[in-house]
């Protein structure tokens, strides 16, 4: 059996989102990987083309704050402004926050929606609302009610290219980033680990212990036999053990291409070092791997973001690596001439309130939130929308995370007026606020 399990992140609230995904293979488990494959294209639409566009989706846990962030408010009062300074971008009249060196350099390759709110503090529902475009009905539920966009890239689009997975979660799901009912087969292949360890590897990849090569084609092989037999009572073909499926499993496990988009020893110490010796650019130039190698939708889980005490120097610990690591994938894909294919969302649950608190903290703030987003052929080199002078809340350009969303679902080529059956039967639309950002182009 493989196994890959993630370090759990936790929040405020206590809820621990340790997730473990535990596959057999080819009958030696409850669940093969060729089951998985066999799921996917069951549910998924007949004949949906995988599509050459990615998505790379950094979900910042927690909820950062969007003073310490992309909207710093350097003349507020201090108990608005906050303990950090801001710095010049690229762009004309526009700062950041201090530790946001690296993204400033290249500010013209992003763009920051100062202006996105939305009337709710909670962090499983607001979580839900920015990874599928619905709140939570239950607030007490910690499963996906709506599936996140992943899923539905993996379902509605598939993989770009035989041999790895649509749907990859680094190093594992989000908070709300499962399939819900359209059904555990879109749900992501999670990396677990620590991709800044040297000895990183996705278990999952290699064989299980005592299984070698030529073992697992001999099985391929017998099964093959059985199949034949069972064609002999089967003239629809529906039933043959030995199918695509199969084979997509065996390709997975045996071929070259998703050993190789995992493999972050393939890459040169001189671009590691670009990203950084540290999980987030690490995790983030796996992204870039990943998306290359062909996977649809790849998402960065970068937490600890739920700064109710000590900001600035909570700020500091995290900030520096986020920054480098992000300049450094945006860097990247324009090297590679991938900026077009692949869009970059960074977006946490909601922001923070706007006056610092006794512990010299901010606590949760839906009303005012910022959003990176980068590539996919997009404009770039602005800042749209803003807050008003104490961020409290947007003055210009409203929008709201479903808008995000939707740049991220046209980008795939995905119309968000489909619609599917949840769980009571209901059809349930990809999205109900359909409206895109008009600025983004």
């Amino acid at each position: 059996m493989f196994e890959l399990e993630g370090r759990a992140f936790r929040c405020c609230d206590q809820i621990s989102r340790r997730n473990a995904l535990k596959v057999g293979f080819l009958g030696l488990g409850s669940l093969s990987l060729a089951d998985w494959f066999r799921l996917r294209a069951e549910a998924a639409k007949p004949g949906s083309p995988a599509a050459s566009p990615a998505v790379i989706f950094i979900e910042l846990a927690g909820g950062p704050s969007h003073f310490e962030t992309y909207d710093p408010k350097p003349d507020a009062p201090r108990e608005y402004r906050g303990p950090l300074a801001s710095v010049a971008t690229k762009l004309p009249g526009v700062r950041f926050s201090q530790y946001f060196e690296q993204q400033a350099k290249i500010a013209d390759k992003l763009a920051v929606i100062r202006s996105i709110s939305h009337p709710n503090s909670s962090h499983e529902s607001s979580a839900h609302l920015t990874q599928t475009g619905f709140y939570l009905r239950d607030r007490q539920n910690r499963e996906n009610e709506m599936p996140c966009a992943g899923a539905v890239a993996a379902k509605m689009v598939g993989a770009g290219a035989a041999g790895v997975p649509p749907y990859v979660a680094i190093p594992r799901v989000m908070r709300a980033g499962s399939a819900a009912f359209l059904g555990k087969a879109f749900n992501p292949f999670e990396t677990g680990g620590d991709p800044s360890k040297r000895n990183f590897k996705v278990d999952n990849l290699a064989l299980v212990k005592n299984m070698s090569t030529e073992r697992l084609a001999e099985r391929r092989d017998l099964l093959a036999s059985l199949d034949s037999v069972r064609r002999v009572v089967d003239r629809q073909g529906a039933s043959g053990a030995m199918d695509r499926f199969t084979e997509q499993a065996f390709e997975m496990v045996t071929g070259p291409r998703a050993r190789k988009a995992f493999d972050l020893s393939l890459e040169s110490d001189k671009t590691r070092a670009e990203y950084g010796d540290h999980v987030s650019g690490q995790s983030l130039l796996l992204a870039r791997r990943l998306v290359e190698a062909g996977v649809t939708f790849v998402t960065v889980r970068i937490g600890g973001w739920d700064d109710h005490q000590q900001i600035a120097t909570k700020i500091k610990q995290k900030g520096p690596a986020y920054d480098q690591g992000v300049a450094a994938l945006v860097r990247d894909l324009h090297r590679r001439g991938l900026n077009q294919q692949v869009l970059v969302v960074a977006m946490g649950e909601f922001g923070r309130t706007p006056r610092v608190n006794k512990t010299a903290g901010r606590d949760h703030w839906g009303s005012a939130m910022s959003v990176l987003v980068a590539g996919g052929g997009l404009r770039m080199g602005q800042v749209i929308g803003s807050t008003n002078s104490k961020g409290e809340t947007p003055s210009q350009a409203p929008y709201r995370p479903e808008n995000v969303l939707a740049q991220v679902y046209r980008h795939l080529g995905i119309d968000t007026h489909q619609s599917f059956v949840d769980f009571s039967g209901r059809p349930r639309y990809v999205l109900e606020e359909h409206g895109l950002i008009s600025e983004l182009g």
